[in-house]
């Protein structure tokens, strides 16, 4: 055990499922652990700072939060099988790809969770049976309880409101249809191995989408592909060596659909976001985090408008993307201004916020640069 890495997560949890299948696609020992409550109230918060899942305890014993800065870390320590593109349109794609997989799905994964009355019973079994192992079963439903009525309190928060229904509907089936049509062609996002792209996706895909029994039965099972494709990311198979991206740096023409729905839809909120978050700065102490959420910000889902709070640590997620861009030598960026002028979202490189600092679950300005 000494020697192993251990994840502390839920199949449940939207998170865990990216970094549960980032682990056993790289092939790196972990322990799978579940979460209790002294380890997400107690030990996670002395060792991260925050409450959250998953977490990552090292074989040094020192601990990381933060699937993103997890992954980056672990790409660095573990080299072979690598997730990020080496080229640069698909490098770009593959960064762009995680922050909305991360980031836009999140409504749309609580929408189909905690709507649908079905899926109670298997968050009630396992975030219990997680929570308090060694307890009475009503004692453990009384725990599950208590996490399910916080869940359920951001609903509203995220844009899950009955008025929207209809709205999270449309878009879900279309986006869906549009993954359906793109994994009949394809193993993976980009080519026919996974990047970080995928592994982005797979969060709202592993643990919700795929695994709840509404939408498992309505949503994902009328789609194969789909299927097969969450299905390949939970249990990865033997490495090929001749398991390829698309040649030539190119994008496939059935992730360009989705690609163009991300400068319409994810864009505008990161935009929406930015003006919100400007608006703070000048008055905002530069080490103080920013809230986690803001006021409403309204952006399209879909041909509709659709309302949600902002939330700052968005454009912490937009900068790790325009970082990836402006460390690309100058010809190689020119292409990544080309693709997103194609597609109508040039504006992802250049609509202004200031530069952020991760900060736990929340962001902060950075003074150095205020």
């Amino acid at each position: 055990m000494k020697n192993k890495f251990t994840m502390f997560g839920w199949h449940l949890s939207y998170f865990a499922g990216k970094l549960r299948c980032y682990l056993r696609y790289k092939r790196i020992p972990f322990v799978d652990q579940p979460v209790s409550l002294f380890v997400l109230a107690v030990l996670g918060r002395i060792k991260t700072g925050v409450v959250v899942m998953p977490t990552l305890r090292l074989p040094e014993g020192n601990w990381m939060q933060d699937t993103s800065v997890i992954i980056d870390y672990l790409e660095e320590r573990f080299p072979e099988y690598p997730i990020i593109p080496a080229t640069p349109v698909q490098r770009f794609a593959a960064y762009l790809l995680e922050a909305w997989g991360d980031e836009w799905w999140i409504p749309i994964a609580m929408h189909t969770r905690w709507t649908y009355t079905e899926n109670f019973p298997l968050f009630e079994r396992d975030a219990g049976s997680a929570l308090l192992p060694h307890f009475p079963r009503f004692i453990q439903n009384k725990a599950a309880g208590m996490i399910a009525t916080k869940l359920r309190g951001m609903c509203l928060r995220v844009g899950i409101r009955r008025e929207q229904f209809k709205i999270m509907d449309a878009w879900t089936d279309n986006m869906l249809d549009l993954l359906e049509a793109h994994f009949t062609q394809h193993a993976y996002l980009l080519g026919e191995r996974p990047t970080l792209a995928d592994f982005g996706l797979v969060g709202t895909m592993y643990g919700h989408l795929g695994r709840d029994p509404w939408p498992a039965r309505e949503l994902i099972a009328p789609r194969p592909h789909l299927r097969h494709w969450i299905d390949r990311m939970a249990e990865p198979p033997p490495h090929d060596p001749a398991a390829a991206l698309l040649p030539d740096d190119t994008l496939a023409p059935t992730l360009m659909p989705i690609l163009q729905a991300i400068c319409a839809e994810f864009l505008p909120m990161l935009e929406g976001t930015a003006v919100l978050v400007r608006q703070l700065q000048a008055n905002w102490p530069a080490d103080k985090p920013l809230p986690r959420g803001l006021r409403d910000v309204e952006f399209n889902m879909g041909k509709s408008k659709f309302k949600r709070n902002a939330l700052p640590y968005m454009l912490w997620m937009a900068q790790r993307v325009r970082d990836v861009v402006s460390a690309m030598p100058p010809d190689d960026q020119k292409k990544i201004h080309a693709l997103l002028q194609s597609m109508g979202g040039e504006r992802l490189l250049t609509f202004a916020f200031p530069r952020l600092i991760r900060s736990g679950v929340r962001v902060r300005f950075d003074g150095a640069t205020a």
